[in-house]
């Protein structure tokens, strides 16, 4: 009886308001004519449809208003000319340490006119592998190579040639390499605790499993009714992902570190969850500072909100799997952990494979099946791929298996062990050198290196006048050195501490002083307000890449040694 005259007081209401509409919308069109009706219902609703289209764009109302205010501000006459000598400048630096050429070395333009010969080619080949100053056998790169043990590598090249023309595209042809590949993902998918359901693919590296995990949830989203999916990711994550949300029509939703710890902040995320959020991501450990996410409370999320949840482990992936038996705790972090639902992880960084293989994994096939493409319809036949490749190249797969079963548990624990000791003493002993810090708790390979006393690129570049090659960070300003395999041979930690600990003494004589060389370039890019800009250098920095054109000092010493000749 109560809950009927509740119903009944409902109902008034709701007619009540409705006649109040009503009578408001019959008042304010009283007088009007049947062409001005329609008129105004017209107007309304393009306006209704071009403001829906105005708020729910891929990026944000913010970024677009400030790209338009950029976009005015860069036409005024007194600036443009300004901001493009700068542009030509930053660009013209980045030209001449990109396409640096040994004396006397041309580009190759068109095909010889016949093949070299065997002996020719292997001498020319030796010309373009020893080019550039950084060796990273020394061990003075930051990581880049992960191993460079010669007998791994001399039996990767002997496993790529027998299956040099092998392609999983064909499994009725090519039947070995079909199950090597299902066995690198159910052997990965072991190492991270996946259950019999647990699935993956072999893919060409970290960006690819990363857009194919993005893929899989973006479409997994639309399906749900998600018209607009987003992708809620700390801002340390990979920028992979922000790759994946501009090629997949994606939104990324950047979520804040704590400043202490640099983990992701878990109330930020929850706060960003919305209506149109597809994944969540966490990194194990995220690349600028080598942090782990707080994986297990971000899964509480995934859980309540029933969100899947990806953890990038592209990095460290084949470290942390193996740090407890090498005697390092972590916390959980994988398909242990309930709300877990993809993974990534990198064969060729700490699984010391071939460059050109990862691995991207699933709790369950559910949800791989939303990363596939097949086109059911094609003249050519039914086409269905895994991956975002068709063919794809079966030796690197075989060199992968074949590395990982060389390696076996007792050599990837042993080589775990070796390079977090390393880790672990250099983040020791920089934290005993005044004037710089550690950001946040490393716990992985990476050791991040800040200072509040100077501009911290300044050691990038005396480390790089030392002969070592870092990582450059920014937002904030910073550097990192990945420890790998050949940080770990005799006395190589202890020559970068050194090598450090005397830069930062050099530095702190002056410590006010400008940044010069590469740290300028990058610092002054870290510093445009305009992020336009810095795309414009990058397309720049990226067609240096793939110029065949000498630069002009080096075209007029090659005119003139061809006059005197």
């Amino acid at each position: 009886m109560e809950e009927r005259e509740t119903l009944d007081i409902y109902k008034e209401t709701i007619l009540l308001y409705l006649g109040w509409g009503t009578s408001y919308v019959n008042k304010r069109f009283q007088g009007l004519e049947p062409w001005q009706v329609a008129g105004v219902t017209v107007v309304a609703t393009l306006l209704a449809v071009w403001l829906h289209g105005f708020i729910f764009k891929q990026q944000s109302i913010s970024s677009r208003l400030r790209k338009f205010f950029f976009r005015i501000t860069r036409k005024l006459p007194f600036l443009a000319a300004s901001i493009q000598k700068q542009l030509d400048k930053a660009l013209n630096d980045l030209s001449s340490s990109v396409l640096t050429l040994e004396d006397g070395m041309t580009y190759v333009t068109s095909l010889p006119a016949q093949g070299l010969t065997e002996s020719d080619l292997l001498t020319k080949v030796k010309e373009y592998s020893t080019m550039g100053e950084v060796c990273w056998e020394k061990g003075q790169v930051s990581g880049t190579v992960y191993s460079g043990e010669e007998k791994l590598t001399k039996l990767m090249v002997k496993i790529y040639g027998d299956f040099a023309w092998s392609n999983p595209l064909h499994p009725d042809i090519f039947p070995g390499v079909r199950k090597m590949e299902a066995e690198v993902v159910r052997m990965s998918c072991t190492l991270f605790h996946g259950g019999p359901d647990s699935c993956g693919t072999v893919t060409s590296g970290g960006t690819e499993s990363i857009l194919m995990a993005c893929k899989a949830y973006r479409d997994l989203g639309l399906e749900r009714g998600v018209k607009y999916p987003e992708i809620v990711a700390p801002v340390s994550a990979h920028a992979a992902f922000d790759k994946a949300a501009h090629y997949f029509g994606m939104s990324i939703v950047h979520v804040p570190l704590n400043k202490k710890t640099m983990q992701v902040d878990v109330k930020a995320m929850k706060r960003a969850i919305s209506r149109n959020t597809v994944m969540l991501v966490c990194s194990a450990p995220q690349f600028p500072h080598g942090i782990m996410d707080p994986v297990e409370e971000v899964a509480k999320l995934a859980l309540d909100y029933q969100i899947p949840l990806h953890v990038d482990a592209c990095l460290g992936g084949f470290l942390i799997v193996f740090m407890e038996k090498a005697g390092y705790s972590l916390a959980p972090f994988d398909f242990r952990v309930k709300g877990v639902t993809s993974i990534s992880a990198d064969t060729h960084k700490y699984g010391y494979a071939p460059k050109g293989s990862s691995v991207v994994l699933y709790c369950a096939k559910k949800y791989r099946h939303y990363q596939f493409f097949v086109a059911p319809d094609w003249q050519g036949g039914i086409y269905a791929s895994p991956t975002i490749a068709g063919s794809r190249p079966g030796g690197i797969i075989a060199a992968c298996w074949a590395t990982m079963m060389y390696m076996g548990e007792d050599s990837y624990v042993s080589a775990t062990k070796k390079i977090i000791d390393a880790a672990r003493h250099i983040e020791a002993q920089l934290k005993t050198i005044k004037g710089i810090f550690i950001f946040g708790k490393p716990e992985v390979s990476v050791v991040a290196i800040g200072s509040n006393t100077f501009d911290i690129f300044r050691l990038s570049n005396a480390m790089t006048s030392r002969g070592w090659n870092l990582n450059t960070l920014q937002f904030p300003s910073s550097i990192h050195i990945c420890v790998t395999l050949l940080h770990t041979r005799s006395g190589v930690a202890d020559l970068f501490v050194e090598d450090v600990h005397q830069s930062v003494a050099e530095i702190m004589e002056n410590p006010t002083e400008k940044t010069t060389g590469r740290g300028a370039i990058y610092g002054m890019a870290q510093s445009i307000p305009d992020r336009s800009l810095v795309t414009e250098i990058s397309h720049g920095f990226l067609d240096c890449l793939y110029s065949t054109e000498l630069p002009n000092q080096e075209k007029s010493h090659l005119n003139g040694d061809s006059t005197q000749h």
